[in-house]
């Protein structure tokens, strides 16, 4: 992905999280090889005003999401708070990509809030 293009995307993903009422304090990218992943996703990796840990994956893809991909980023966000040595509050998922209503139903169990796209815009989906 280009740098404008990754631009474009955080910016995009800062207004929705400030829509939302949710104003990290801090947001970085995480480095995908640090996860040993090769997968086409982003991670980021920041605290809240509340001071509460927050990581939110966007997923761009053309295939559908499955249950498959849901326990994969489970997983990813476990070795991501192994990393990082402490646990997330806030889990997110921005997904541009029809959804499978198991992975939807296993990541709002899992604790996750879910928000998908359509169009390239982003709408907001409560847990």
């Amino acid at each position: 992905m280009t740098n404008k293009a990754q631009n474009s995307t955080f910016k995009e993903l800062i207004n929705l999280l400030n829509s939302k009422n949710i104003v990290p304090k801090t947001l970085e990218e995480v480095d995908l090889s640090l996860l040993k992943t090769r997968k086409k996703l982003q991670i980021y990796s920041g605290v809240t005003e509340n001071r509460y840990y927050v990581v939110i994956f966007v997923i761009k893809q053309k295939s559908r999401f499955l249950i498959k991909n849901a326990k994969e980023i489970a997983e990813l966000e476990i070795r991501l708070e192994e990393l990082k040595n402490h646990a997330y509050k806030n889990k997110m998922v921005v997904i541009y990509s029809p959804f499978c209503s198991k992975a939807k139903l296993f990541l709002k169990t899992e604790g996750w809030k879910i928000i998908e796209a359509k169009d390239d815009t982003l709408w907001y989906r409560k847990p």
